[in-house]
């Protein structure tokens, strides 16, 4: 028996929380407690809305599981809170293609299903992100999808060094590299040409962006490597660091960012038995325009 369901709108992609309402009937109707919060900082009490809006960091304690209305930035955004508090998160795609959502909005009635325990959890590696300067860590960050390490907006050139702890893989000369995870694989990395990988599986991708080789190839590596990407030591170019699509971080000369397998996963709802290929089917089939959040 659940003992408490946050659902998570995302405001900017559930108007009026009309989906999230929705939900929260559907739920109350089998009696399985839920609470509603937001996932964005500064909007723990949005008004007009006709709903409670309750404090996310607070409510985690003791929740079982999180609802997430939105697309796949939405899920992406919750990951870190949700992977550090081990709860697992269900997405509801109110976005383009939403491949970590497991409903659409139309199938809000399966809500009812968790409330007698039909569902199973789905783990997804997730990636330790660092930067290393002058000897120091400065940086830190956890990711669901990629690291992106590419150019700033002046079109020049940059060049990479990526390496393991086994040595030297690969030096890159073009827009950057993305380093994702297998869930990522289906993200940015595929549009540079990457691989596409089942998200449960556990490896990197390595995969350059718009390299200036023909022979520039994307490598599947192992989930114990460390992989290691070097900036130049010399000249300034604008580089910049960018995990799961936030914020970017500017890199400076020398810098190196360092990725490795995180102990946290983010933990996927499931409530049907498709398979990773019926829905990559399903969703490339569909398409989308814009970026989901």
């Amino acid at each position: 028996m659940l003992r408490k369901v946050i659902l998570c709108p995302n405001p900017y992609r559930d108007f009026e929380l009309r989906v999230a309402k929705e939900a929260k009937r559907v739920l109350d109707e089998v009696h399985c407690p839920n609470v509603v919060c937001v996932p964005f900082r500064n909007e723990e009490k949005p008004e007009g809305y006709g709903l409670e809006i309750r404090p996310l960091q607070q409510e985690l304690r003791g929740a079982d599981m999180i609802i997430a209305f939105g697309g796949d930035g939405t899920i992406l955004h919750l990951s870190k809170t949700a992977a550090h508090r081990d709860v697992p998160v269900l997405g509801i795609n109110l976005g383009s293609l939403g491949f970590m959502a497991e409903l659409e909005q139309q199938e809000i009635g399966r809500l009812c299903e968790l409330c007698n325990g039909n569902y199973l959890t789905e783990s997804r590696m997730m990636l330790d992100v660092s930067v290393i300067r002058d000897g120091r860590v400065i940086y830190t960050n956890l990711a669901l999808n990629e690291a992106v390490i590419t150019r700033g907006t002046v079109s020049r050139v940059i060049r990479l060094h990526i390496f393991t702890e086994n040595g030297k893989l690969v030096d890159v000369a073009g827009d950057g590299v993305i380093v994702a995870s297998p869930t990522g694989s289906t993200a940015y990395s595929l549009s540079a040409g990457g691989p596409v990988v089942e998200p449960t599986a556990r490896n990197f991708v390595v995969s350059p962006i718009c390299a200036h080789s023909v022979h520039a190839n994307s490598y599947v590596l192992s989930p114990e490597r460390i992989i290691t990407v070097q900036t130049e030591k010399t000249g300034y170019k604008p580089i910049f660091l960018s995990v799961d699509g936030g914020r970017a971080f500017s890199l400076k000369n020398g810098d190196a960012v360092q990725i490795s397998q995180s102990k946290y996963d983010t933990k996927l709802v499931r409530l049907s038995n498709r398979s990773f290929c019926e829905i990559l089917q399903r969703k490339m089939k569909t398409g989308g325009s814009g970026d989901e959040e």
